[in-house]
C-alpha cells in the first residue's frame, strides 16, 4: 500500500532534529554513547521533581471507582482549577476552570486549537526559527503557514508581521521562550503585536506556545500574551519544567474575556475528542494537578548554558545568548548542513538551521551532561579552524 504523497513529500523533508537522532543512535552503537556528543534533541535529561514520584506513588493506590475512567473531554473539573489558579497569577487575568482544556501535551494542544479555528486556505503567521512541526499541525487542518523572520537578534519584527497580514490570517503563533534561539519576547514587544492584530479587520487570534516559560535566566520573566489582547490563547505542556515528555500532558487556556468565547470552548472540547485524543492521560491530569508550583532545578540548565557559551566563545561562534529554554542557536562561517557534516566527524551532532526556517545557523540542545558539552569543546574548535 502506498502512502499518500503528501506524506511521501512530507517525509522528504521531515524533521531535522530525528534525522540527527537517528544518526547519533547509530554512532553510540558503534562508537560507545560516551564518545558521542549528541545535542541534537530536546529531550530533557534531568528527572522529574522527587514530588512527583510522591505523588505518583499516592495515586496508583487510589482504588476509588472511576478514577481511571472517561471525563469530560475538558479534563477533570478539579484539575482544570488547579491549573487557572497558576495561570491567573502567570497571565494577570482572570482565568478560571472553564476557560481551560487538559490536552495531550502541548502539540495536542495546537493541533486542537487549529482544528477549531481554521477554514481551508486560512494563514497561520509563525516567526522564524520556528519549532519544526509548527507547519505540519497547521497544514493537517487546512491552513496556510505564512513565514515571517524575526530580526537579527531573534525578536520579534513588528513590521514584518504587519506585512504579512491578509484577510486570510486567522492566528499568529509565536514561541517564547523560543525553541531553537532561546530568546524570550519582551512585554513591550507582545503590548505592540497585540495592538496589532487588534487593529486587523478580521479578528486574528495570537497563539502563545509556552513548555519553555519556567526555564529562564538571569532573573528575566516571560511576560503574559494574554496581556498583549483579549484574543490569544496559552497552550503549554509539563514535558519541560517536571521532564515528562513521554506522559504527554498539557493544557490549553483562552483568554476569560475572549470575544464568543463560549463558542470557540465548544469546538475546542469537540476538536479534542473527534481529533482521536478524547481526553488527556486521567492519572497524568491527577498527578501535575499536585504539582502546579514545583518544577526540575533550572539551576541545572543554567549552569550548562554558562559552560556550553564559553565553550562556544573559545571557539569563536557568534551567537546570541539565550534568555530561556535550554537551546543555542549560534551562526556557522559556512553552510549549516555542510557544517553540521563537519561536526559530525568530530562525533558531535547538532540540527542544521534551515530545519527551524533559518539557515545559516545550528541547534545546540545543551539538556545533556555538563561532561558532554566539556568533551566536545576540543571539536568544536577544531571545525571552526578548519573553516577559517
Amino acid at each position: 500500500m502506498t502512502p499518500s504523497q503528501k506524506m511521501l513529500a512530507f517525509a522528504g523533508t521531515s524533521s531535522w532534529i530525528r534525522k540527527m537522532f537517528e544518526e547519533g543512535s547509530r554512532m553510540k552503537a558503534q562508537f560507545g554513547a560516551e564518545n558521542v556528543f549528541d545535542f541534537s534533541l530536546g529531550n530533557p535529561d534531568l528527572p522529574p521533581p522527587p514530588q512527583f514520584a510522591q505523588v505518583l506513588a499516592d495515586l496508583a493506590q487510589n482504588e476509588r471507582p472511576g478514577c481511571h475512567a472517561y471525563m469530560p473531554n475538558s479534563g477533570w473539573p478539579e484539575v482544570r482549577t488547579a491549573v487557572a489558579a497558576r495561570l491567573a497569577q502567570e497571565q494577570g487575568a482572570p482565568v478560571t476552570a472553564g476557560d481551560i482544556l487538559m490536552t495531550c501535551g502541548a502539540a495536542g494542544a495546537l493541533n486542537v486549537v487549529m482544528k477549531a479555528l481554521l477554514d481551508p486556505g486560512d494563514e497561520v503567521i509563525i516567526i522564524s526559527p520556528y519549532f519544526v512541526e509548527y507547519t505540519f499541525y497547521i497544514d493537517n487542518h487546512g491552513g496556510i503557514a505564512k513565514i515571517v523572520p524575526a530580526d537579527e537578534e531573534f525578536n520579534l519584527d513588528l513590521a514584518a508581521v504587519a506585512a504579512a497580514l491578509s484577510e486570510r490570517t486567522k492566528a499568529v503563533l509565536i514561541n517564547s521562550p523560543n525553541n531553537p534561539t532561546g530568546q524570550v519576547y519582551s512585554a513591550e514587544s507582545l503590548a505592540a503585536l497585540g495592538r496589532l492584530l487588534d487593529s486587523a479587520p478580521r479578528t486574528v487570534c495570537l497563539i502563545a506556545d509556552e513548555p519553555y516559560r519556567k526555564i529562564i535566566y538571569d532573573g528575566a520573566e516571560t511576560p503574559s500574551a494574554m496581556a498583549a489582547t483579549v484574543n490569544s490563547i496559552v497552550v503549554s505542556s509539563y514535558s519541560k519544567d517536571l521532564s515528562l515528555p513521554g506522559e504527554r500532558i498539557g493544557y490549553l487556556a483562552v483568554h476569560p474575556d475572549m470575544p464568543d468565547k463560549a463558542v470557540l470552548l465548544n469546538a475546542l472540547t469537540l476538536a479534542n475528542r473527534i481529533l482521536g485524543f478524547v481526553n488527556a492521560p486521567a492519572l497524568m491530569q491527577r498527578a501535575v494537578a499536585r504539582l502546579q508550583n514545583v518544577s526540575v532545578d533550572m539551576s541545572i540548565y543554567a549552569r550548562r548554558r554558562e559552560l556550553f557559551c564559553r565553550v562556544l566563545d573559545e571557539a569563536g561562534f557568534a551567537y546570541v545568548r539565550p534568555k530561556g529554554a535550554f537551546y543555542l542557536f549560534p551562526k556557522t562561517p559556512i553552510d549549516d548542513v555542510e557544517f553540521c557534516k563537519l561536526l559530525l566527524e568530530e562525533r558531535i551532532l547538532a540540527v542544521p538551521g534551515r530545519g527551524f526556517g533559518r539557515p545559516g545557523h545550528i541547534r545546540l540542545a545543551f539538556c545533556v551532561d555538563e561532561a558532554v558539552i566539556a568533551k566536545a569543546a576540543a571539536g568544536f574548535k577544531r571545525v571552526m579552524a578548519a573553516c577559517a
